[in-house]
């Protein structure tokens, strides 16, 4: 609850489906009013029927992160119809295709600029500008970084370097938030069982050349781990946050 005994207000880009999903879905079983952003209406209209059915409030609007006028109407939505946003997740992002870094597609770099990066910067940009004057004032931006912010998967050039430049971004906000009580935290996740990780299980490249399957871990590990950054009072933040499989190659030779 905010100071003045109403909801906090979440907002979840990338809701549809995974991560966004299962955080979103968390959020709105202990007491959080949610606004799920994603490219499709249908599935972030099925998590506002799941949503209800748990009695949560929840509101779905359809959003292009990499467009600066529909991310400007999201805020404007949310405006009008929470009046305040209390917590910004996100979580919006893409891949590029596993190809050599001289057959990557210059518009493909660009789509995952666009939409790890700059789509990070739009959000966070009208996030800022509403939290700064709210009453009351402030309020937390959590960053899906990746374990890829630290180390990449081989051909993965464009994906690495748009997650590296988010540890940046994140320590940015942090440090230009604090005159206005707004907090900025990452959490870097690694092989969370979702659609776009089921991959994973059926084996993967590795650095040394071999494919190999790679153990999963519970999505819920990581909507757990975002409720609890998103429950610290503005007074503490979790900084960076690694969650990830605990046996899936990271550490050392893995």
């Amino acid at each position: 609850m905010t100071a003045t005994g109403t909801k906090k207000v979440a907002l979840v880009t990338g809701a549809g489906s995974g991560i966004g999903r299962a955080c979103a879905l968390k959020m709105l079983e202990h007491g959080y009013s949610v606004v799920l952003a994603g490219r499709r209406q249908a599935p972030l209209d099925a998590v506002v029927e799941q949503a209800q059915h748990l009695g949560g409030d929840a509101l779905a609007v359809a959003c292009d992160v990499t467009d600066a006028d529909s991310v400007a109407a999201l805020f404007n939505t949310i405006r009008e119809r929470r009046g305040r946003l209390d917590v910004l997740f996100n979580n919006a992002g893409r891949g590029n295709s596993p190809v050599d870094i001289d057959q990557l597609a210059i518009d493909e770099w660009r789509a995952v600029v666009d939409t790890n990066l700059t789509g990070v910067f739009l959000c966070t940009r009208e996030a800022f500008g509403l939290m700064k004057t709210q009453s009351p004032r402030g309020g937390r931006i959590i960053n899906n970084g990746s374990i890829s912010a630290h180390a990449p998967r081989p051909n993965s050039i464009a994906y690495t370097a748009t997650k590296h430049a988010i540890t940046g971004l994140t320590k940015s906000v942090s440090l230009d938030g604090r005159k206005y009580d707004i907090v900025c935290g990452q959490i870097d996740i690694g092989n969370a069982e979702t659609e776009m990780a089921a991959r994973m299980a059926r084996g993967v490249p590795q650095a040394n050349g071999e494919i190999a399957i790679e153990p999963l871990m519970d999505v819920q590990h990581v909507a757990d781990a975002v409720l609890h950054m998103a429950e610290l009072p503005l007074s503490a933040n979790v900084q960076f946050m690694t969650i990830m499989a605990t046996k899936m190659p990271y550490v050392g030779r893995g």
